[in-house]
């Protein structure tokens, strides 16, 4: 069976049978996603028994309370998890990414998934293996020698303090820290209540302004700007959004009905113009770390009680927690982090195409919408580790 094959035609069947705005909003499950999970040329490999029906939970949610602020949305889930792969024609690779850039890799007690996507990630591996020299791009078998001999947990701590995406697999699952969302039947995101708002908006009546890059923050924005929402998008003039480098129609998919605004945050008029419309927004989107916010002059608590933003969605690899907020974490090692990858006799495989993020990006939006449904207002976190956890 050819995986991506298998993969168009049941995107195909699930647009041909999409429900409209007043049936059920669950999709009767995750056959696109099936398609990218597994061995190159394996069997097919039954996804993680809590994940159909956690995303479920999460479209439905969404339906429900996109429909109180006026506009019901029904999310076709399996297109969302397969909108990357679709439009960069990848294809299920086992314990490599479908991306290329993340492997699964065996440790001396367990299993490591290590995501390598920036060009200086390969120059910081060899401070974080002790190697003489930087292994040449791509030499992942040099990578794997040093990694068996040595414990997860020990690797996870060198690489926190290097900045690379590393984890345990599994070392996340299950967890669920911190009071939930009002109505939201899922963990992974956490809240803190800021105190009562004006009564409840209509989506129409929002202005959301999205800060936030890659693919969790900027889904979260999309659903809302299809819910009613006035969404802007804000970069960088310095440092656009990465997913700018990949296939153009995604970016467009997530990115192409939100107005569009770039400030050069290096100037000091750039930050007061930012920190103007993000006083201004009626929801704010970021997924940047804690240094990186207070360095634009950024407070989300601070904000948000004192009468800025109704609701602030901080996407995060492993929440705010100290310890955590420091690490970095891309959609597929937070997705193994969770525990959210399948199992052979062979070891773990990545199940889709870095599932952490587009799953967290409908956490995300649920979350917004129960919030803004509550009449509360709050700064929501969510963990992609977290969320893949509660799911797996």
């Amino acid at each position: 069976m050819n995986p991506r094959r298998s993969a168009r035609e049941a995107a195909a069947g699930r647009r041909s049978g999409r429900p409209d705005a007043s049936g059920d909003a669950r999709s009767p499950g995750l056959a696109g996603l099936a398609g990218l999970t597994g061995r190159p040329g394996g069997p097919t490999v039954r996804l993680p028994a809590g994940l159909i029906p956690g995303v479920h939970r999460l479209t439905d949610a969404i339906a429900r309370d996109s429909g109180e602020l006026g506009t019901p949305l029904v999310v076709d889930a399996d297109g969302v998890f397969c909108a990357r792969a679709d439009a960069a024609g990848l294809t299920r690779r086992g314990d490599v990414s479908c991306g290329g850039a993340g492997h699964l890799l065996r440790t001396a007690d367990g299993w490591l998934a290590v995501s390598l996507p920036r060009p200086d990630d390969w120059e910081t591996t060899a401070a974080w293996l002790h190697m003489a020299a930087p292994p040449e791009h791509g030499r992942w078998e040099l990578i794997a020698s040093r990694v068996s001999a040595r414990a997860g947990a020990e690797l996870v701590d060198g690489a926190v303090l290097l900045g690379l995406a590393v984890a345990v697999v599994g070392e996340r699952a299950g967890d669920d820290d911190g009071p939930r969302v009002p109505s939201v039947p899922f963990g992974g995101v956490t809240v803190r209540d800021l105190g009562a708002d004006d009564p409840t908006p209509q989506a129409a009546d929002l202005t959301v302004v999205d800060l936030s890059a890659l693919w969790a923050g900027p889904l979260a924005g999309s659903l809302l700007q299809r819910c009613g929402a006035r969404v802007i998008k804000v970069e960088s003039t310095e440092r656009p959004d990465g997913s700018r480098r990949g296939p153009a129609a995604f970016f467009s998919s997530l990115n192409g009905s939100k107005e569009l605004r770039n400030f050069d945050f290096r100037a000091p008029s750039g930050r007061r113009a930012l920190l103007e419309l993000v006083r201004r927004a009626d929801v704010v989107i970021t997924s940047a770390r804690p240094r990186a916010l207070d360095h634009l002059g950024l407070d989300p608590v601070a904000m948000v009680a004192a009468g800025g933003p109704r609701a602030w969605l901080a996407v995060t690899g492993y929440g705010d927690a100290p310890g955590s907020a420091r690490r970095v974490a891309f959609g597929d090692d937070a997705a193994a982090a969770g525990g959210l990858v399948v199992w052979d006799r062979d070891g773990p495989c990545f199940c889709g195409d870095a599932l952490a993020d587009p799953v967290t990006g409908l956490a995300g939006a649920a979350a917004l919408l129960a919030l803004l449904r509550s009449g509360r207002r709050a700064v929501v976190v969510a963990s992609m580790a977290d969320v893949a956890g509660g799911l797996a």
